[in-house]
């Protein structure tokens, strides 16, 4: 089995913090989840994200307008030049400070930048430039007296708009333009939010913090201001330009200090009139309410063609307002939450809006009042995970009471089970894949119906319980679940409904409960924190059990694909394997210096002390039952060979230094005479309230504090049963991981004569079966490909008759793979078709790594028959919406026949109506 996985997608998480963005062809929003960046296409009903991590979370976006080149800020200063083509940083920047907005020009040739007090005009990297310097300043503007909070762009990409919270707003000129001067706006009593030009014109819209809006109107048009060209010389030492009165300190794209010429304030006009602003109103967009505390405007957005101003206020209320006499159209509150980001797509339909204390992203169509996508992730915590049977869908549990569904092709979640009132502490599959049950700490274990999307059974114990792990047998008929407070499992039979039987002999927690995944074995295993492994059979014998003592605190235990062994994690980070026949140990694995200290910023010992609190508390075996995957307390997940005791390979599933215990040593530059620097709390104002001090012990983060940094955690992990993917439950949400084939170079018996050239040769001979096994032994995924392909459908039984059965699986598991993307479905049926009738027999005594292939078959398939059932759906109701219009308006059709003396036959209307169907159907 090969290891090499690459991050696939992040699901469970649709917005941290930070600005939304739209594309600008506006299907698609952009949204800052942590330090990743996810992408969800709405038109295609699609999301991932770019396998491109920073350092610190992201905050500020700006997208070029021609969608090719994203910027991303992360809250430390650090700029991140993304080619959206290839999928990669093309450069890093640092600003060497918090930015706080970014805008590209609408000629997509500058890009500014707010941070502090000043706004910088960089040149936007593209073929125009002879280098390849992404980070070239052009000017720099230091007018403001406090923070910039926003910058936008004239639509002649010559003017730029700059708010502060000084409450003023400031033009400026990128180059020398005629009859323009420095200009500023001082009318609003709250910090400027938002400040927007109209379109082709100079004047301008700007929006305060206490949901004032000021309308400018200026004194000349666009076109009345023209770039003025100024003859550069090249400064000599001694010369007077080199004064101080005409030159600018501003920091170059390395941070240091640099002289430039003062061009903003000079201008070649020195009489006549200039460009002046007149404020034709001034509006409140939220009702002022005299006594209580008002809400305040925390993001807008405006549309220049339309002229529609949306704004989102702290109590999760936004506002449509067409400009410029402010007139309301449509208001709604989403949540009881501030809205943090709002975005107006290019035709100006959809409204982007993001809540960052929920993790919350909504696309609304405003005018037709419905949602276009509806996203949020767990609350707290992911606690859980499980695979559905055929790797199509992740069920994740967490510590919001929630149970959600995602789609592992899409990435979004299509149902939210809330009937849980507690934590849900574990989750499982069926085994046909038709529902999902999970254990809470509400005391109740609930079985979900994905057909009708239903709690369709709740079971309960005699007393109450907090259930912390459930389990149920391969077929699907007996539930089990382990007691946090009460030291007992409680089975269930799922299609009765009752309480089987109340097992005893646990004298701690049940920490882990497993059935055996034999499809004739109702045979139970369970670990406990009073250092034992039971094992059970309580179909049987009732509460009889093997008792199999553990060196420390039992947390996991999972058993072997084929039953006959399992694998034990305990507290001491160490991996045991027992035999369940004999229950004799069979191996073990130390790794607890694989997990890595991870130590927090606050801790107050060292990196080794904290490394011995470190363990476990997920496993899974691979399909062939060869490998094993760990992940607990900390960064790091691990894949480690069962039978050799050895680590094959460890991911580390974050960098993101916004969370706590990433780094494996504390931060030297925090360490002064006095301590830890860490240690000491920090607020910003005087608005937060009382300084709240961390409860100790307190992993995830004191809610009631000002701030807090949740530590990186593993909860849960599983491989999909496809083999292909596995994903991991995390404090940054669900991460998949993948096998890229691309990057696997892995020949099959390869021999000296065997080329890409011999192969395409034999396949122009006709020498399918000879073809096929040269490309098998190639491996490589283009030829195995063309050949497949290139065998004629008449052809391919007798080809898979001659296959030799050592090729069969490795042809079989390509086919698998092509069937996701490929629209030549019928074709690659028969291929399975004849493959599993000629060689079916031999397949079942074959390799245990058949049966994620033959998963990965239904998969493919379950997702074209979706794909298709939709279509087929269109064309129903299309025909019959087509042919009921035929009907309302037959006596127009007779009149249009008449004038053409059309002669027709009883069978006419029908051949014009098929022509109409197979249209609709090819435009599908």
């Amino acid at each position: 089995m090969k290891f090499s996985f690459k991050f696939s997608n992040l699901l469970g998480t649709a917005y941290r913090k930070g600005d939304l963005l739209f594309s600008p062809d506006g299907n698609t929003v952009i949204s800052p989840v942590g330090n990743r960046i996810s992408f969800f296409d709405l038109k295609n009903n699609k999301s991932f994200t770019l396998p491109v991590e920073s350092r610190y979370n992201y905050t500020t976006l700006c997208i070029s307008p021609n969608g090719c080149t994203l910027i991303a800020i992360n809250e430390e200063g650090e700029a991140d030049l993304i080619s959206l083509i290839s999928k990669s940083v093309l450069h890093k920047h640092r600003f060497n400070g918090a930015v706080a907005c970014a805008c590209f020009s609408p000629d997509g040739n500058y890009f500014a930048v707010g941070k502090g007090n000043s706004a910088f005009v960089f040149r936007a990297p593209g073929p125009l430039l002879d280098s390849f310097n992404p980070f070239v300043m052009e000017r720099v503007f230091h007018g403001a007296f406090d923070e910039v909070t926003w910058i936008d762009w004239s639509s002649n990409s010559l003017l730029i708009a700059v708010g502060s919270k000084d409450m003023s707003t400031r033009l400026y000129g990128v180059k020398m333009l005629s009859k323009f001067q420095y200009c500023s706006m001082a009318s609003h009593t709250d910090i400027i939010m938002g400040c927007f030009f109209e379109k082709n014109s100079l004047d301008l819209n700007t929006v305060s913090r206490n949901g004032q809006v000021c309308v400018w109107e200026a004194n000349f048009e666009m076109s009345d201001l023209q770039p003025i060209e100024v003859p550069v010389k090249k400064a000599r030492k001694g010369d007077k330009s080199d004064s101080e009165d005409d030159v600018v300190i501003r920091e170059d794209h390395e941070g240091k200090e640099s002289s430039v010429a003062k061009s903003a304030e000079v201008t070649s006009d020195t009489s006549g009139e200039k460009l002046t602003y007149k404020r034709l109103g001034r509006y409140y967009i939220h009702p002022q309410v005299k006594g209580e505390k008002n809400p305040l405007l925390t993001s807008c957005a405006y549309h220049q063609q339309l002229r529609i101003l949306v704004s989102g206020f702290s109590n999760g209320s936004f506002f449509i307002h067409e400009l410029p006499d402010v007139t309301l159209i449509h208001s709604l509150s989403i949540s009881d939450d501030e809205i943090s980001s709002l975005r107006l797509n290019c035709t100006g339909d959809w409204i982007a809006i993001a809540c960052k204390e929920r993790g919350q992203l909504l696309v609304w169509e405003w005018q037709s009042e419905t949602y276009v996508m509806k996203q949020q992730g767990h609350f707290n915590n992911m606690e859980c995970l499980c695979y559905s049977p055929d790797g199509q869908f992740i069920a994740t549990g967490g510590d919001d009471a929630k149970v959600k569904l995602w789609n592992t092709t899409t990435g979004f979640c299509f149902v939210t089970f809330s009937e849980h009132t507690g934590s849900v502490t574990g989750i499982q599959f069926s085994r046909n894949g038709k529902f999902v049950i999970s254990a809470s700490t509400d005391g109740t274990v609930r079985a979900f119906d994905l057909t009708r999307y239903r709690n369709f059974r709740t079971f309960t114990s005699p007393r109450p319980v907090q259930f912390s792990c459930v389990a149920m047998d391969s077929s699907s008929e007996f539930v089990a679940a382990g007691g946090q407070d009460v030291f007992e499992i409680y089975l269930w039979s799922l299609k009765v409904g009752r309480l089987l039987e109340v097992m005893s002999g646990h004298e701690g927690p049940v920490a882990s409960v497993a059935f055996s995944p034999s499809p004739a074995s109702t045979a139970l295993a369970s670990v406990s924190w009073d250092r034992t492994l039971k094992l059970w059979n309580a179909i049987e014998t009732g509460s009889q059990h093997e008792t199999i003592s553990l060196n420390s605190d039992g947390l996991r235990v999972v058993y072997r694909p084929d039953g006959e062994e399992v694998a034990v994690a305990t507290l001491d980070a160490v991996i045991s394997f027992f035999n369940v026949r004999t229950s004799q140990q069979t191996g073990s694995i130390e790794g607890r210096k694989d997990l890595g200290s991870g130590v927090s910023d606050t801790d107050l010992i060292s990196a080794r002390r904290n490394l011995e609190g470190k363990a476990f508390n997920s496993l899974c075996y691979s399909a062939d039952g060869q490998c094993i995957l760990a992940g607990g307390l900390s960064k790091n997940v691990c894949i480690y060979s069962v039978q050799e005791s050895l680590l094959l390979k460890k991911f580390e599933i974050t960098q993101n230094r916004s969370f706590d215990a990433v780094d494996d040593f504390i931060n030297r530059r925090n360490m002064t005479e006095f301590g830890n620097l860490a240690l000491v709390e920090e607020r910003e104002d005087d608005t937060n309230g009382p300084l709240s001090i961390r409860l100790p012990g307190v992993r995830s983060g004191d809610m009631a504090s000002r701030s807090f940094k949740p530590e990186v955690r593993v909860f849960s992990l599983q491989f999909a049963p496809t083999g292909q993917a596995w994903a991991a439950a995390t404090t940054e949400g669900l991460l998949v991981y993948s096998l890229d084939q691309g990057l696997v170079f892995d020949p099959y018996f390869l021999d000296i004569g065997i080329t890409p050239e011999t192969v395409k040769n034999t396949l122009k001979t006709k020498e399918y079966c000879k073809a096929l096994m040269m490309a098998v032994k190639l491996n490589e995924q283009k030829i195995i490909l063309e050949v497949i392909e290139g065998v004629p459908p008449a052809e391919i039984e007798l080809t898979v008759k001659s296959l030799p059965a050592m090729y069969v699986e490795r042809v079989l598991k390509f086919i698998a793979m092509s069937m996701e993307s490929s629209a030549h479905l019928e074709f690659y049926l028969e291929w399975v078709r004849h493959m599993l009738l000629v060689h079916g027999a031999k397949l079942k005594t074959g390799s245990p790594l058949l049966s994620p292939i033959l998963i990965a078959i239904q998969k493919s398939i379950s997702r074209k028959t979706e794909h298709l059932q939709k279509l087929c759906d269109f064309n129903k109701y299309t025909l019959k919406y087509v042919q009921r219009l035929g009907e309302l308006s037959g006596c127009g059709m007779k009149i249009k026949e008449e004038d053409v003396n059309m002669e027709s036959d009883s069978n006419e209307e029908d051949d014009v109506l098929i022509p109409c169907a197979y249209a609709i159907e090819m435009d599908q």
